[in-house]
């Protein structure tokens, strides 16, 4: 019979968004605390298997993802989700948030406007309208989809400077 680890880790694989424990307690019908556990020791086998694959949580959403340090390999093989430009965009609007619209294109030129667009329908940026333009931060998703642990400004910057870092240093 499937261990309960085993069965969550093929929800985690098979799930197109993350998913909260109490959800995934209901679809597989476990008690949340034997779901939790499951995610505990599931993150800790990735952990110590040094696995190119984790278990990520961000905001109490779990989701299985490629770990960060990986994608410079299977960035020659997929197709990159995202232009050079955009990502230089995503990264401004993440180091510097929250950032108005009209500072962000004074930066990076007329082009953010179209970057803001499809950074918005990716779900990685939020926008409120602030007076005559926007207010730009990222999204839970954003956190979640570069494995950064945290919603948090300071600890996204921080992951940042650590990820930008020349492959000399």
């Amino acid at each position: 019979m499937d261990s309960h680890k085993t069965i969550i880790e093929a929800v985690l694989f098979a799930a197109t968004s993350p998913m909260r424990p109490s959800e995934i307690a209901e679809k597989i019908g476990l008690s949340e605390s034997d779901v939790r556990y499951a995610l505990k020791d599931l993150k800790m086998d990735y952990n110590i298997r040094d696995s190119a694959l984790m278990i990520s949580e961000a905001a109490g959403e779990y989701r299985m993802m490629l770990r960060p340090d990986y994608n410079k390999y299977t960035d020659l093989v997929a197709r990159p989700m995202m232009s050079p430009g955009v990502m230089r965009t995503l990264v401004t609007i993440a180091y510097n948030q929250p950032v108005l619209q009209s500072k962000l294109v004074s930066t990076r030129g007329p082009r953010a406007y179209e970057d803001v667009q499809k950074l918005i329908e990716m779900d990685l940026i939020d926008a409120k309208i602030s007076g005559p333009t926007k207010e730009l931060t990222t999204t839970v998703k954003f956190s979640e989809q570069f494995g950064i642990g945290s919603t948090k400004k300071n600890d996204i910057r921080k992951w940042i400077e650590e990820h930008m870092k020349s492959p000399s240093e």
